[in-house]
This record gives structure tokens, sequence and C-alpha cells, in this order.
């Protein structure tokens, strides 16, 4: 809250670093027309629609964003690309077809739309600075014509959704039919099969092991490995064995004196109620409060307290009010003439800001100074320690690439000639995570290629830390002979086998019970228990088993209804029968009427929507209004996807 009250240069750039990523989120699901367009031969048209057109430029900037946000990831763009290109083609062809009707949008809707999507650059209604608005829209790529335009096209298109989606009914006994479907319950009698109880059951012989290792080599497949030795720059120690001189740091300190110089400055705590947008009534009454708390702080009020149960200003309130250091020209004007003119320890009169009303208390005073030498000796040491640590690693780990180069295997002369670690890894596989460095992708892939002897380029390695690597000895990959993976083998072929024997067992259940006889009978004699579960709804999940729905017949069907097998959770198969149903209890029905309303209406406006959009989109197809361009759109697809 503290930065809602800066001066007014200063909140214009506030809130463009908010805006920058406001128009981003905005933009990767929004159609955003001459966005980039290009149609020359290096930005092929993935589709034109009316006089628009969808370039690949436009599709991969888009998804881009996408990526950039983190609302897609990298390794799902090849999915989600054809869902995309058909969704940008869509909104665009609903927009020309709302032009078509002829639906418009006004000025005063645009402009109520635009500050809707940017309110922070508008106060009281109004645009605070219209070259921050065009740097917003500018750093995206967009003008400002564009992106109003993109405004009037989501207001028009919504026009037009609104038109489609207007008269849609529920009748009585859709509302009935929905509220018994999710009340009514049901209770059944179950046989659960698991694999694993069934482990003693089964016999695995060694021609069994020796047909499934023969049919599934795959899994048996050993990757290359090598023997490492990781010559390791620590940026710590490094940083460590170097000396900052007195000398140096006195002539570092009298080239920076300007920099230690501190601005007269005011240590202070507040309490705001907000007055922004409220009506003078409103404003009155927060008056009356703001002079009712500064009453209790000059009785003698605990300022902390207070401030955390009343102050709007939520960043500061949390911390008792407590704004730390403030320079002049930090805060708006009336807020900066009462802090500075404030007496240490003193509570302020009700000081009124554009922002509401504020009560001020000065902790500590500090007149402008330079700070000394002996105050900023540490920090200046370790900024000079800085300036050399890294180019010293550098230089150290590439005069230890060179030699190792030279010399391979001199490993224990270079690492004490350069003053780094050595550290040996046997057999190390790709992507394993190497001692004191963890893992290195860019290092993994540049081992990938590497033979004995060889040396990688330097790598930077989390920590702060350089590390090369020389291969030591490799190991190519290679099938596991079957005495080295034989216990493995046996594990696999007795899953394989108890998972066949559980859906076997489950079937001769099945079989049985709806031949009459009884549950436990049954689960006793193919070595299972029977259960009972509590009563349940189909939207319902059963302890052990899952989703209730996977008993839908025991709703559907007369009591006594057998079920399954279905597959269970962790596995297993399961086998039930019906044993009672409850129907609904409708005296719940018209505390529930509301929600089921407004959920069937919403199933059927995204299911009349879809029908109607598909129909806009053939529609415009067939009259050429739509051209997509399917040999443009199969290429970028296959680019995300190779």
């Amino acid at each position: 809250m503290f930065d809602l009250f800066r001066s007014r240069d200063k909140a214009v750039r506030y809130v463009l670093g908010g805006m920058l990523m406001l128009v981003a989120l905005s933009m990767v699901v929004t159609l955003i027309p001459g966005f980039g367009s290009a149609t020359s031969g290096d930005d092929p048209v993935v589709a034109e629609i009316g006089k628009d057109v969808i370039t690949v430029r436009q599709v991969q900037t888009e998804l881009q964003g996408l990526v950039r946000n983190r609302q897609v990831p990298p390794d799902m763009l090849q999915m989600y690309a054809p869902q995309f290109i058909d969704q940008m083609i869509m909104e665009r062809a609903v927009s020309l077809q709302a032009e078509r009707m002829g639906l418009n949008a006004t000025d005063a809707e645009v402009a109520a739309g635009i500050r809707s999507v940017l309110p922070q650059l508008f106060n009281n209604g109004q645009l605070v600075d219209k070259a921050a608005y065009e740097r917003v829209l500018g750093d995206k790529g967009m003008t400002i014509p564009e992106f109003e335009n993109m405004v009037r096209k989501q207001i028009l298109t919504g026009r037009l959704q609104n038109l489609v989606m207007e008269g849609i009914v529920v009748t009585p006994q859709e509302i009935q039919a929905q509220f018994e479907k999710a009340n009514q319950k049901a209770k059944v009698e179950y046989i659960l099969f698991k694999p694993d109880n069934l482990k003693a059951s089964v016999t695995v012989a060694p021609a069994d092991i020796q047909a499934y290792y023969q049919a599934n080599t795959n899994q048996y497949m050993e990757p290359e490995k090598r023997n490492l030795a990781l010559l390791i720059a620590d940026q710590e120690k490094v940083a460590a064995s170097i000396v900052v001189s007195d000398a140096q740091l006195q002539a570092a300190y009298n080239a920076r004196r300007d920099q230690y110089r501190t601005p007269e400055r005011v240590r202070a705590r507040h309490i705001l109620l907000k007055t922004t947008g409220k009506a003078p009534a409103d404003t009155a009454k927060i008056k009356q409060k703001a002079e009712d708390l500064l009453k209790q702080l000059r009785g003698g009020g605990n300022f902390e307290d207070l401030a955390k149960k009343n102050s709007e200003d939520t960043s500061s309130a949390v911390k008792g009010g407590e704004l730390g250091w403030v320079v002049k020209g930090q805060t708006v004007a009336n807020f900066e003439a009462a802090a500075f003119s404030l007496p240490v320890n003193k509570i302020s009169d009700l000081v009124s800001t554009e922002y509401g009303f504020h009560i001020i208390q000065v902790e500590e005073k500090q007149a402008a100074h330079t700070q000394t030498l002996d105050e900023v000796k540490d920090q200046l040491s370790a900024e000079l320690k800085k300036q050399v640590v890294f180019e010293r690693m550098q230089t150290a780990t590439e005069q230890a690439h060179a030699a190792l180069q030279k010399a391979p295997g001199s490993l224990d002369q270079v690492a004490n000639q350069f003053n780094l670690e050595l550290v040996r890894v046997d057999k190390a596989g790709p992507g394993q995570a190497l001692p004191q460095i963890g893992s290195v992708p860019d290092l993994d892939a540049a081992l990938s290629g590497l033979k004995k002897g060889e040396v990688t380029p330097v790598f930077q390695a989390p920590g702060d830390k350089l590390v090369l690597v020389e291969v030591l000895d490799s190991f190519p990959s290679h099938v596991q002979p079957l005495s080295e993976v034989e216990a493995r083998v046996k594990d696999a072929v007795t899953a394989q086998k108890s998972k066949a024997l559980s859906m076997e067992r489950a079937n001769q259940a099945a079989t049985r019970l709806k031949a009459g006889e009884e549950p436990a009978k049954v689960a006793k004699e193919l070595g299972a228990e029977v259960k009972t579960s509590s009563d349940f709804n189909i939207n319902d999940a059963i302890e052990g088993l899952g989703a209730a729905s996977m008993f839908a017949d025991a709703f559907a069907k007369p009591v006594g209804a057998v079920m399954g097998p279905v597959p269970a959770a962790g596995d297993a198969t399961v086998v039930a029968k019906s044993v009672s149903k409850t129907p609904a209890d409708m005296n719940l029905l018209v505390a529930q009427r509301a929600n089921i309303v407004q959920e069937l209406k919403q199933k059927k406006a995204a299911e009349r929507r879809e029908l109607f959009y598909d129909s806009i989109l053939a529609s415009l197809i067939k009259s050429g209004k739509v051209k997509k361009h399917n040999d443009v759109i199969k290429r970028l697809i296959a680019a995300y996807r190779g």
C-alpha cells in the first residue's frame, strides 16, 4: 500500500510494471487484430478471416506468451498447438459474424472495457498518462488503435454470445432428475481381489523368466556410463582467498564517496484510512473514525496494535504501520511535509492525501551525511572481491582446461596448480546429479559425445561454481544379462501372473454371484474378503476402491444387481452386489434448487455455444469468408512436434 501514495511520477512507473504482466496475460487468450500481421513469404498465412489474417509468426508469438506466463509447459506445446490454432481461428470467426450481423459497440462501452482491463492506468475514470498507455501496449507489439479494436471486438463477441444464450430454459423435470441423480444413495457388498495378496499362489518357472526377459529386453538396457573427474572452482572459496588491502579500500572509497552520501531521512509508521472512490457522506464517517483513533493514540493507545487492527495500508499494517526509512521525494507532498516536520516520537494530526487520512509517527530522524569508510568497509570489501572473483575463477578453469588438453590425466597436478577442487565419480549415468555441483543439463549434454581422455568446456554450475570434466573411462550402453537382473524379471513375472490370477478369480466371483451364491461364501472360497460399503452417491469416492461411479449400475438397476469385474485403486479388481438403494430426500431440493438450475444452465450454455460456434465457422468457410491454409498449419504443428 505504501507504493500507492508515493509521488505521481513514481506511481506511473510502478503501474507500468504491473500492467505489462496484465496485458501479457490478457493477450495470450485474446485475438489481437493486426498484431504482427505479415503476409510476406517469410511469414506464411495460417488462415484468412474476412480481411484479417493469422500468420505463423502470430501463432508462435502467442504460444511463446503462454509458455512465458507459465500457462502451458514447454513440453506440452506439441499437444496444445493444434487446439490453440483452432481457437484463434474460431474466435476471429465469431467476431466477424458479429460484425456481419450489424452488432456494434459504442465508444463509451469500449472505454469502459479498456478501464476494466487496465484499471491501474486510470484515476477517477481518467487516463493518467497517454505515453504510459502507449508504452504498455508498445511493449506487447500493439498500437492504441489495435488494442481498442481488440476490446471492441471482444464486446461484439460477448454481445453475440448473449443473444444466443438468451432463452435457455431448465424444466422442473430436469431439475428433479438432476437432484435425484446427485442425491440418491446406494450400498454394495464387494469382493476385492488384490494382485499382491495372490503372489503366494503364483508359481514362476525358469522358462517363464526366460520368456519374459526375451520379450522385454528393452526394460533392462543399461545406459552408457562414465568414470569422471570434476575440477571445480567455488566462488565462496576463491573469494575467501582474496585479500583486499587497506590502500585498495581507501582508493575505492574515495572514488565512490558520492555513493555513500545519505540524504535527510525519517523512519516512520502510519495508519491509513482510505477515501479513494468513496462518497462524501462516507468520507465524513471515515474522518470521524480517524479522529477517534487519534484520540486513542494521544490517550496512550499502542500505535502498533491500532495500526494492525485499523490501517488499510495492508503491506504496512501487518508490521504495525512500519514504513521504514523515507527520503524526500518518495511520498506525496502532504505526507512528506508532515513526516519531515514532526518531532521524533510525536503523533501527527490527521494528514489528508489523495489516498485518505493518515496518522503518522516519526520514530527516528537522520540528517544528510556521508558514511565513513569504517561504516562501509565490509560492504566495500565484498564488492571489490566480487569484481575479481569470477574473473579469477574463469581464468583458473580455462587455464586448467588448456593444461588437461595438453596432458590428459594430469588431474592432481592441474588441480593443485590452479587451486581447484578435484572430485572423482565412478560410473555416472546420463542425468545423474554429480557430487558438489548437482545436475547441470548443458554439462550432461556435452558429456554424451566425449570419449576417454577428452575434456568438456567450462560450465557454470549451481552454487556459484565453475566446473570442467575429464572422462576417465566409458562403458557403452548394453542389455544387462539375465544373470544380473533375474530377481527383477522374476518380480515382474510374478506381478503379471498375480494380476492375471486376480482378474480370473474376479470373473469367477462375478459368475457365481450372478448365479445367486452369497458374497461371503464366494469370497472365502476364492481367497478374498467381502466388505460392505457405507451409503454413497454417484459423486462420492469409496474408501479403498476409488470413484463411486464405477458402481453406476447400483443406481440404475434393481437391488441385487451384480457389477464387475471393474478396475479399482492399487491395480486391484472388484466385483460387487447391490444391497440397498435410498431415494433422494426431496425435502432438500429447495435448498439445492438454485445451484442445480445454475449448473444445468451452464451445461446447456456450453453445449449450445459449442454448436453455435461450430455452425458459424462452417458457414463462413462454406461462403469463403474464412480460409484455412491446411498445408501451413500442418507444417507449423509438425515443427512443434519435432
